[in-house]
């Protein structure tokens, strides 16, 4: 009976976010960190649900040990072995992209959101569940949120990884390896990652963005939907971004410079390395990037 008001406890919890916090309702840290230790087993079916909603919220909690190690892992467990039906899976969605539109004082609220929905977009590429209509609105918003981040803050003592650029690029790079996305589609993949590859603000990327941007488009070329023009154009689009150095030079367009060799290096590995036809093409357009177009 004891166990029963603790589930419908979580259950509640489910339907009213605004009373929830991290630990959720019913837990504490030391049953957090006994479940990570089970391998997150829970018995229950709506147990488990209702506790993952929960866990949403400490997504945004300054703890690393409990956004990342317990809330961001029990989700990406529970959705990779296939726990939840399409309504729960939706109810999860939901909630995370409310966390885009959310207030987010510790910065970590909205990257780890975002990492978090690209174990929701790998869901519907395993096993299709989007309507078209959802898949287009998802893709909007990974756009949208790639596009939109401005704290390029990496990982710090103490609070952890944020991350953002490349949790966005995560959350892309699962969307472009989903056979139901066509070219218009993948071509606005290629579109947002532009914008980060090549950063207008000059932060220059050193916690491994540039690979993580490079998957995406990686995984757009061996889809080998996008003509060989359309590339050329994409490209030349990033050196076109970067422009030529202001005289006398400027700190921040050799950070940005910094990024774009990054990225593309990162690229011409991945297509180098590959056996995929497609991307292995794209080598000579890649290459004359490198050389400034």
């Amino acid at each position: 009976m004891r166990k029963r008001g603790w589930w419908m406890g979580l259950t509640l919890l489910a339907c009213a976010p605004a009373m929830a916090g991290c630990p959720p309702m019913g837990q504490d840290r030391a049953s957090l960190e006994a479940l990570k230790s089970s391998g997150f087993a829970v018995a229950d079916p709506d147990g488990k649900r209702a506790l993952a909603m929960g866990l949403v919220e400490c997504l945004g909690d300054p703890d690393p040990t409990l956004r990342d190690g317990i809330a961001y892992e029990a989700l990406q467990h529970w959705m990779r072995a296939g726990d939840f039906d399409v309504a729960a899976v939706r109810g999860l969605r939901d909630a995370l992209l409310a966390r885009l539109d959310a207030a987010d004082p510790h910065g970590v609220s909205r990257p780890f959101a975002a990492l978090v929905l690209a174990e929701v977009a790998r869901t519907d590429r395993i096993a299709p569940w989007m309507s078209p209509a959802e898949r287009e609105a998802m893709l909007a918003r990974a756009t949208a949120y790639l596009a939109s981040v401005r704290d390029y803050r990496g990982f710090e003592a103490g609070i952890g990884w944020r991350h953002g650029v490349a949790h966005g690029a995560d959350w892309l790079l699962q969307l472009s390896l989903n056979p139901a996305l066509e070219s218009v589609q993948l071509q606005r993949v290629l579109d947002a990652v532009a914008l980060q590859a090549v950063p207008a603000s000059g932060h220059a990327y050193v916690f491994g963005e540039a690979g993580r941007l490079a998957q995406p488009v990686a995984y757009v070329a061996r889809r080998g939907l996008l003509p060989e023009a359309a590339w050329q154009a994409w490209l030349d689009g990033l050196v076109a971004r970067l422009g030529p150095m202001p005289p006398g030079g400027d700190a921040a367009w050799l950070a940005r410079r910094h990024d774009l060799t990054a990225f593309l290096l990162a690229l011409y590995l991945q297509s180098d390395t590959s056996q995929n036809e497609a991307l292995r093409a794209l080598k000579p357009a890649i290459a004359k990037a490198l050389a400034g177009g």
